[in-house]
């Protein structure tokens, strides 16, 4: 098969760009920063959203929608949050052919406007929690732009919720970061992640604690897949958020937030990809099976429709690609570019032997088949290259994280791989020395792995890395 990318290994960064746009995911927009994503990628995305859509309702919370444009007033109400996003804050100063009263803010994140709405909707303990959602775009002026990565404007879901007490908060962050975050990414993107604590100089703007999931990518840099946030009573103190207890005392909600992105596209690119594409992992795929009809003959476009209909009806995700007058070839090269995990090739030659070809994209191979053997194939395949990338992402990464006992040691092991090392080790200053090396503190876990409650525990261990 003639080679259509950049080779990962020569240059990764051009390997994912050519990617992209071969497998025709996503394109550069007309505004420095933005991106056009196609059908094919978009249809990932929402494979990821309806997935993860469901889990989130699954626990209880409900989505909403909220405006794009927030009053400027409404980000200074919390000092640390203006302070954290104002490099970042596309600002709109005039509109209808007049200069505004007051300057709006295109979202960047929405725990403002939502602040702003839940202190109307809270009045008393039973109104709590209040769990929300939403599924929106949101814009942080991007300096150095990688499409699906760091764009200017992105699709995410940011949920927002608010608590009677602060173990009430903690533990719907939790639930949120482990029983959906980590759970989607490691059972439906394939892509193992490891949960842990910011530290302080990492942690989001104006929140009390940042929880986090990362990922090593193809090129062993490390990529934040989503965030959880206390937020403690920040924000309820800014906007007001106060609730009558039980007891008939008026108190502050507890808050939280946590998103997750289209900066995922780009993590399983960078996982699971090959010199030859896109690898999607089955449960993933929105086409699993593309029956592909090789060469017309005789009864070569009733079997692939028989086999078509066979499979959705087992309730596979399938596509028929009859299109004979294109180049067998060209098809071919077009859905390993694009990850799809099994390939059915019907042809006149297998087909008077009573066959066809399953190719699977997990590991290359082609083995002919009888027909009535192609649905046990075709299941039994998909499920097991779903386990098989999963396995294969995280030996990899352990092959590339080493333990380390010193700062040093963790610096020289970053630049090709991660490093854990003792947080004690490191602290602040350390963090400050890795930061000027273009390496950061990616997260702190306890020594079994665990999720710390604060970053001031005996005993803790820092994954440092080089990121995106």
């Amino acid at each position: 098969m003639a080679r259509v990318l950049t080779p990962r290994a020569e240059d990764f960064p051009r390997w994912y760009q050519d990617l992209i746009a071969k497998a025709q995911l996503a394109e550069n927009g007309p505004v420095r920063g933005t991106m056009v994503i196609r059908p094919v990628g978009y249809a990932i995305w929402e494979r990821m959203q309806a997935d993860m859509d469901a889990r989130i309702k699954e626990v209880g919370v409900q989505n909403a929608y909220f405006p794009l444009f927030i009053p400027e007033s409404y980000l200074r109400r919390e000092a640390d949050h203006v302070d954290g996003f104002s490099p970042e804050l596309a600002v709109v100063t005039h509109a209808g052919g007049k200069e505004l009263a007051e300057p709006l803010v295109v979202r960047p994140t929405s725990e403002t406007v939502i602040g702003e709405f839940m202190a109307k909707w809270v009045d008393s303990y039973r109104d709590l929690p209040l769990l929300l959602n939403q599924w929106a775009n949101v814009v942080r002026w991007e300096l150095r732009p990688r499409t699906f990565l760091r764009t200017t404007e992105f699709l995410w879901q940011e949920g927002h919720d608010a608590h009677a007490t602060e173990a009430d908060a903690r533990a719907f962050a939790r639930t949120i970061h482990h029983s959906i975050y980590q759970a989607f990414m490691e059972e439906i993107l394939a892509v193992p992640v490891v949960p842990g604590r910011k530290t302080k100089a990492e942690r989001f703007a104006g929140a009390t604690n940042t929880m986090t999931v990362e990922a090593m990518m193809g090129d062993t840099k490390a990529l934040q897949m989503g965030t959880s946030h206390e937020l403690g009573q920040n924000f309820a103190k800014a906007f007001d958020i106060t609730y009558s207890s039980a007891a008939g005392k008026v108190e502050y909600a507890w808050t939280t937030s946590w998103g997750t992105s289209t900066r995922m596209m780009g993590g399983l690119i960078m996982v699971h990809g090959d010199d030859n594409g896109l690898r999607l992992p089955p449960r993933l795929a929105p086409i699993q099976v593309q029956i592909m009809v090789v060469k017309a003959g005789e009864g070569v476009a009733e079997a692939a429709g028989k086999l078509r209909d066979e499979l959705k009806t087992a309730g596979v995700r399938v596509k028929l690609d009859d299109r004979a007058d294109i180049p067998f070839g060209r098809r071919a090269v077009d859905a390993e570019l694009q990850g799809i995990p099994i390939r059915i090739e019907v042809g006149p030659r297998d087909l008077a032997g009573g066959s066809v070809t399953i190719a699977r994209r997990i590991d290359g191979s082609k083995t002919p088949t009888p027909l009535g053997a192609v649905l046990g194939a075709v299941t039994s395949a998909l499920k097991a290259d779903q386990q098989r990338m999963y396995d294969a992402a995280l030996a990899f990464r352990e092959a590339n994280t080493v333990e380390v006992k010193t700062l040093g040691e963790a610096i020289e092991a970053a630049q090709t791989g991660w490093a854990r090392v003792p947080w004690s080790a490191v602290g602040e200053a350390g963090e400050k020395e890795a930061n000027g090396k273009a390496v950061t503190v990616r997260c702190l876990t306890r020594g079994d792995g665990s999720m710390p409650d604060s970053d001031e525990e005996s005993g803790l261990v820092a994954y440092l890395a080089r990121s995106y």
